[in-house]
């Protein structure tokens, strides 16, 4: 491989939650001594990014000065290129691209035209902790359609809950999670088909939170929710971010892609009430060194890495920890556990299974809040040496494998 994945980042002092939040009140508890922290919660990665976006960042930071500016036609043309390389996205223009502080901003902002607080939004479940933040600080009731697993062990929309709960509920919003987090499905064409016939039928706006486009695993092939059916692409609002794929989430910066210009004039307006949704312009130089042929290079061998490490992880889950069940995820770096079997046959708590982990400094996070009741979630972006050392821990301090 051209680029480094193996090498261990030392994040300690860099501003980094991963490490440096652990034991501090809203972070696992710091492990016992002679154990350091394997960071496995905060969804960010422990791998450097491309070296060309730190070059960019320099090269723009040299120049002293840093007052106001409007994008580049830089920035959106590599959206464009990148969309159109990486998603086969065709006819996408500057027109249809926002700015969004983050994705979770732009969730709201584009709920905030198409319902009003106290309106119920539909989501599935299990659900990412930030859906759930977000809608319920700004008014909005969640109803829940959970995904199912299959007997294969995939995770399924159920389509019959989907129409039920819009109609019954009066849902004109939902939120769409693709690759979904944290379960991982990568949904297909025709899933998605489905869902957005669905959506159609009861008149239900949709946002779609596209952040994990570009971690796909063992070759699945993401499906942009817009390009199923011209009524997808005028219904509704897709949110892309290069901070997931690149680890830029501490410089802050989204985008919306929207074809529906009535839409996209409402969201736009939404998110400009405020005048903090507004570009850095080191975001800028960034997304911009990162949509590039060096940036598809980095992320084609990121998802070779990411792919054995899941592969690993749920091999060994599988063959050594009997009432633990996985997923096998098809995008994402993330892993959700279902340690139900595992406390009932060893009439133990979740508690008690996730501070045996943090105990020996796998910090690895409560599952409960993406409402999986008895589940843990796993980050697994991380050198495989020390993916394997994380679970070396497990077998020998947790599940004594």
């Amino acid at each position: 491989m051209q680029y480094d994945f193996t090498s261990h980042l030392e994040r300690h002092g860099m501003d980094a939650i991963a490490v440096d939040g652990v034991g501090r009140g809203t972070a696992p508890g710091a492990p016992k001594e002679g154990f350091d922290v394997i960071p496995m919660w905060v969804a960010d990665m422990n791998f450097p990014t491309l070296p060309d976006i730190p070059e960019a960042l320099c090269r723009r930071a040299r120049h002293p000065a840093y007052g106001y500016f409007s994008p580049t036609a830089a920035y959106y043309d590599a959206i464009c290129n990148w969309q159109k390389q990486r998603n086969g996205v065709q006819g996408l223009t500057k027109e249809h691209i926002g700015y969004e502080n983050g994705v979770l901003g732009g969730v709201v902002s584009a709920l905030s035209v198409m319902a009003a607080p106290g309106d119920s939004v539909l989501v599935h479940s299990p659900t990412y902790i930030g859906f759930t933040h977000s809608l319920e600080s700004a008014g909005y009731h969640i109803v829940h359609s959970p995904l199912y697993l299959d007997q294969n062990g995939v995770w399924r929309m159920d389509f019959a809950d989907m129409e039920k709960k819009l109609r019954e509920h009066h849902i004109h919003a939902a939120i769409l999670c693709s690759p979904h987090n944290p379960c991982g499905r990568v949904w297909t064409r025709e899933e998605l088909e489905q869902a957005m016939e669905i959506y159609r039928r009861c008149d239900c706006y949709v946002i779609s939170d596209e952040i994990w486009s570009d971690l796909l695993l063992d070759g699945n092939k993401h499906i942009p929710t817009q390009s199923v059916s011209e009524d997808a692409r005028q219904r509704t609002v897709a949110l892309y971010a290069p901070s997931k794929t690149f680890n830029l989430a501490g410089l802050i910066g989204s985008y919306h892609i929207i074809y529906n210009e009535t839409l996209h004039d409402r969201v736009k307006a939404a998110g400009g009430r405020t005048h903090y949704n507004s570009m850095n312009v080191l975001s800028m130089h960034a997304l911009i060194a990162a949509y590039s042929k060096a940036g598809e290079q980095w992320v084609d061998e990121l998802c070779t890495v990411l792919s054995e490490n899941v592969r690993y992880a749920c091999d060994h889950i599988n063959t050594r920890y009997p009432g633990v069940q996985v997923a096998h995820p098809e995008g994402t770096y993330m892993l959700f556990l279902d340690c139900s079997g595992w406390c009932t046959v060893h009439h133990g708590t979740l508690d008690d299974l996730l501070r045996a982990g943090w105990d020996v400094g796998v910090a690895w996070q409560d599952g409960r809040p993406f409402h999986g009741p008895c589940s843990i979630r796993m980050n697994l972006a991380l050198p495989l040496d020390r993916v394997q050392e994380a679970f070396r821990r497990l077998d020998t301090y947790v599940f004594k494998a």
